[in-house]
């Protein structure tokens, strides 16, 4: 018997927690603490505790797929290549896009934007950061010249205030969590404002329940508050940061006074002004969100509230303060950094800058790269659906956009303009099975790699098992499919460590990290820009990113979402995530423990709404909305507040964005998934008739055949 323990990094959630997979005899059998692992310790949530149960799963996909004669069915490598790279020959650069993963490393998002920009000619390059954090990219960028985490998990435990907004903490990152809940063990004040009474609100000191779509006028308040009480830090606001008097302007409107707020936000007055006061009079304070605050179409304005309200107390380049973006999938930050964006090369150099593609184009060995930013992938799917893009082939690699896009209905129909689409992935997911060819992948556990936590926390994955059947690594498949093109020295590489040499070329936050480096200490926080730096856990110590140093304060006023209740359609919805489920659920609902817990979705309602609806708790019932409906058990309960519903996002029998609205952020394209408007309605049983008589035909009776 073989036993192994193989130290390497979760593949869920952003949090970059550390275990040891359990291998015996070719098999992972289990996940045990790795003590050493910089983030966790050796603890675990749930889905981090059993992330070994979906690997062996019997639907891996283990050869290609072609489709013939409308069906998928099983080919070669060589058939299914060949096919790909001479489909990809009659297409030109402007009708190619391609998507990158954040589940996958940063050696494989690496290579497909390189393919994308280098082979295919294309820019129209992007991952699914533009559906959770894109406003956090381009937000937190204008303000500190990053659009990073601040600060690090770590050190959360220093702060004496946390206040975490759009972000269910204990259920979506429960190790940092945890953090949280040591520093209000060390006597930190938690405040949490959220429209669910969720396990995250239960353990705050204040819980400030609020309407979904209402954040701007919330932390407007909390500012205003601050400034006519004198709490600003007038000292850091001098010294660090601009434009400071436009936003002042704004937030002192009468508008934004308490009362005032307490009647958008349906917070009562008392507690905005107690947290106002105690986030102004706690030093370190630290502000937490997550895709409650980005997934709107005021997603990049959200983001720029909560940094103004850091900058006014003067809560930036200290530990234990900070704005801290949590990012949902395991490697959005480092699909990020990786580049796998239409608008940016990797480290983030603008595409239109012509020095820049000088320097890729040196780097890369090839000329000729998009000059222009490409498309987003929430343009991308309305331009298909109705028929206004030049995109007529998508290469897509470990995204699943028909459960996790929203307006379901209309990815679907943007999938029906596509002349080509090819899939690689770990199993037939629900976009798999629309490909005309599906290329079999390896899982976390089945290569060599690094990924990019939420705190900037570059770390290893470890490879601990050989693939199932026939399937490879992405980066190899996407080099094959580089070689078939012409494109074989571009892509010649012997693993996964001399991609990684070539990212810290390209990447001048990655320049002083190595494998070598990430076996001791095991990780490195960027920036670390040679050899010798030891990294960074926290940003803007001295100075912001910007070009001047300073970070630029916003002025921003509040706006509703772009659908609000009326009428017909009564009810906010909101989605978002379960502590048991992952995402689209590809994974954990192939994890018989984490799937034995939560089979299936349910709509929150509060008690209330259930009474004047006439719905008891688990009865099935029918949420529509305008652009979509589904049939769903309802969980009646007073967390949540009324007039809101709630709805995770993970099952795809009862898809919440069937219903969600495709409305973007103008800035940075993401949709609002956490505001629209639907109505809920009971599922009256059909009536069981009396069979009538049966009666002879008239033409019977007078005996005619």
């Amino acid at each position: 018997m073989e036993l192994k323990y193989v130290p390497t990094t979760c593949p869920y959630c952003g949090t970059g927690c550390g275990f040891n997979l359990v291998v015996k005899d070719g098999r992972a059998t289990g996940i045990e603490p790795w003590h050493r692992a910089p983030v966790n310790s050796g603890k675990l949530c749930q889905k981090g505790r059993y992330a070994h149960e979906f690997i062996h799963s019997k639907d891996r996909l283990v050869k290609p797929l072609v489709r013939k004669n409308g069906q998928l069915v099983e080919a070669s490598w060589e058939e299914a290549l060949d096919l790909i790279a001479g489909k990809f020959m009659t297409f030109r650069p402007e009708e190619f896009a391609c998507l990158s993963s954040a589940k996958v490393s940063n050696e494989d998002n690496y290579l497909m934007q390189k393919f994308s920009r280098a082979v295919l000619k294309t820019p129209n390059i992007d991952h699914c950061a533009r559906l959770c954090h894109s406003s956090t990219v381009a937000g937190l960028a204008a303000v500190f010249g990053s659009g990073a985490m601040t600060n690090s998990i770590a050190d959360l435990e220093e702060s004496k205030c946390i206040f975490i907004i759009g972000s269910n903490t204990l259920e979506q990152h429960p190790l940092i969590g945890r953090r949280v809940m040591l520093a209000k063990k060390r006597g930190a004040k938690i405040i949490y404002a959220d429209p669910r009474r969720t396990p995250t609100a239960k353990q705050a000191d204040l819980y400030l329940s609020m309407y979904s779509g209402t954040d701007v006028a919330l932390l407007n308040g909390l500012m205003h508050h601050i400034i006519e009480k004198g709490r600003e830090d007038r000292e850091f606001i001098g010294k660090r940061t601009k434009n400071y008097e436009a936003m002042k302007t704004v937030v002192m409107q009468e508008a934004y006074s308490l009362p005032e707020v307490s009647k958008i936000t349906g917070v009562p007055e008392d507690n905005l002004k107690i947290a106002a006061e105690w986030i102004a009079s706690s030093k370190p304070s630290a502000l937490i969100y997550s895709m409650g605050i980005t997934q709107h179409t005021v997603g990049v304005d959200n983001v720029r509230s909560t940094a103004n309200l850091m900058l006014l107390t003067g809560n930036l380049g200290v530990p234990g303060g900070g704005v801290n973006p949590l990012r949902g999938q395991n490697n959005v930050q480092g699909a990020c950094d990786m580049g796998c964006l239409p608008d940016v090369y990797p480290g983030y150099r603008k595409v239109a800058d012509p020095e820049t593609r000088r320097k890729m184009e040196s780097l890369w060995g090839v000329s000729g790269l998009p000059e222009k930013p490409g498309t987003t992938v929430t343009e991308l799917m309305e331009e298909l659906a109705e028929g206004t893009s030049p995109v007529r082939c998508l290469y897509v690699m470990g995204e699943n956009f028909m459960l996790s896009d929203p307006e379901l209905n209309r990815v679907r129909k943007a999938l029906e303009h596509l002349d080509f689409l090819v899939v690689q992935d770990i199993f037939l997911s629900e976009t798999a099975k629309f490909a005309d060819v599906v290329l079999p992948a390896t899982c976390y556990a089945e290569e060599d790699g690094t990924q990019t936590s939420t705190e900037r926390r570059v770390q290893r994955l470890r490879k601990a098992l050989d693939p199932p059947g026939e399937a490879k690594a992405d980066w190899r498949i996407i080099c094959e499919l580089a070689g078939r093109l012409g494109y074989g020295p571009q892509f010649s590489y012997p693993g996964e460590a001399e991609i990684f040499e070539e990212i810290t070329k390209a990447v001048p936050q990655y320049g002083g990290i190595s494998y070598g480096r990430l076996e001791n200490p095991e990780s490195l926080q960027w920036p670390c820009p040679d050899r010798s730096h030891p990294g960074t856990p926290i940003l803007h110590t001295e100075k912001f990113a910007t070009p001047d140093g300073l970070g630029e304060f916003s002025a921003v006023e509040w706006a509703p979402p772009a659908e609000v209740p009326d009428a017909q359609y009564p009810f906010i919805l909101t989605t978002g995530r379960n502590i048991w489920h992952w995402h689209t659920g590809t994974m954990t609902r192939r994890s018989e423990t984490l799937d034995s817990e939560v089979r299936t979705g349910w709509v929150e309602l509060h008690p209330l709404d259930a009474e004047k609806l006439g719905i008891e708790n688990r009865e099935k019932v029918r949420v529509l909305s305008r652009r979509g409906e589904i049939e769903i058990p309802a969980m009646v309960t007073e967390d949540i507040k009324p007039g809101v519903v709630f709805i995770p996002f993970h099952f795809r029998e009862c898809a919440a964005n069937l219903l969600t609205s495709g409305a973007l952020d103008p800035v940075a394209k993401i949709p609002e998934y956490k505001a629209c408007a639907v109505r809920i309605e009971k599922i009256e049983p059909v009536e069981q008739k009396e069979p009538a008589e049966k009666k002879e035909p008239a033409e019977q009776k007078e005996g005619k055949p």
